[in-house]
């Protein structure tokens, strides 16, 4: 019986990480979304809030459950917007 209770706080740890993954990872998505929106006005941004975030989400990746998000740099919001704005 002590194996499965091991197994299930296991499960439940992975859970755990996994939801914190998933609401780090929208956060993430969302500070990004609001940079790179700054940057189509022609305003000031900053990609610091995304970094913390970026830090935590690798901070989880560490324990092997959930993968590891890249640090984004003002240069890549610009590169993005210009990518964008030559698309359209």
């Amino acid at each position: 019986m002590s194996v499965h209770k091991e197994i299930s706080a296991h499960s439940r740890k992975q859970h755990a990480i996994l939801k914190d993954f998933l609401k780090l990872d929208a956060l993430r998505e969302s500070y990004i979304e609001e940079a790179v929106g700054r940057c189509k006005q022609g305003l000031a941004f900053s990609t610091t809030k995304i970094n913390e975030v970026t830090n935590k989400i690798n901070e989880l990746a560490k324990q092997g459950v959930v993968p590891q998000r890249q640090l984004v740099t003002e240069e890549m919001i610009i590169e993005y917007v210009e990518r964008v704005k030559a698309g359209s």
